[in-house]
């Protein structure tokens, strides 16, 4: 990939900085799967029980939102503790030399913690 002039280069120079960039970007991407599967996890449980305590099926009622915020919750939290981690990798590689820390699974991973933010409002609000 080349870059314009007179820009930050995508990647380090250094090779060794390079894969721990590119290490980096894959744990990310495992954070990000985790928080995914754990946010459809806990929507996909809150309407399956909700459902059932609308049938009567369920002793407490409020189950269904308590366990959907859980899931919800842990999934969002496990984002921003990705988004953190990474921050502080890139940083600390950034010591070695100068590149670009806009990358697009930074992009992906913020907006999936958004998306967790949303969903977590979406249930509390349609529980009251």
């Amino acid at each position: 990939m080349t870059d314009r002039p007179g820009s930050q280069p995508a990647l380090p120079a250094d090779h060794g900085a390079v894969r721990t960039v590119l290490a980096a970007d894959r744990t990310l991407m495992a954070w990000l799967r985790t928080s995914l599967s754990m946010l459809s996890f806990g929507f996909t449980i809150y309407k399956f029980l909700e459902t059932a305590a609308k049938a009567g099926a369920l002793e407490r009622p409020e189950s269904p939102r308590r366990v959907g915020l859980f899931l919800v919750s842990m999934g969002t939290v496990a984002m921003i503790v990705g988004l953190l981690d990474y921050w502080v990798t890139l940083k600390a590689i950034e010591r070695t030399g100068p590149f670009r820390l806009g990358r697009s699974v930074l992009f992906m991973s913020l907006l999936m913690a958004v998306a967790g933010v949303v969903l977590f409002a979406a249930i509390i609000k349609r529980a009251v």
